[in-house]
């Protein structure tokens, strides 16, 4: 296979399997760490408007899987690579943190989760992906 469709398609499976990770984790949240009383977490308007409700616990889950999902994904798109691995889940993880910055703008949450999130959850992450991924 030629090796630049070989990593555009790592691209392309580390985005889509790192995105089911975030997504099930994000869904199989509300059970593990239910959502304050009487707030929507359901839409983004009702998140917005229930964010001033959220406790730290609140925020353990969604840095769970933004951190989680980016991992796997670069870790995905590393394995499957044919040449650029780390390049290639630096990548991952630049998206994804493109959709946690839109996410924080957005949503107006604290300022400390904003930050440990953005800071933390995708390129450390993502690193440390190709790191596992590079383990001979």
């Amino acid at each position: 296979m030629n090796p630049i469709v070989k990593n555009i398609l790592a691209v392309i499976a580390g985005l889509i399997i790192g995105s089911i990770v975030n997504m099930g984790i994000v869904m199989l949240s509300g059970s593990i760490i239910p959502p304050p009383e009487g707030g929507d977490v359901t839409t983004m308007d009702g998140l917005r408007a229930t964010m001033h409700l959220f406790e730290p616990k609140h925020f353990i889950m969604p840095f769970l899987a933004h951190a989680l999902g980016t991992l796997v994904g670069a870790f995905v798109a590393a394995k499957i690579a044919a040449s650029r691995k780390m390049l290639l889940a630096l990548v991952i993880g630049a998206f994804f943190f493109l959709g946690g910055a839109i996410s924080a703008s957005s949503l107006g949450g604290p300022l400390w989760f904003n930050a440990l999130d953005l800071i933390v959850a995708y390129f450390p992450m993502a690193y440390l992906g190709w790191r596992f991924a590079d383990k001979k």
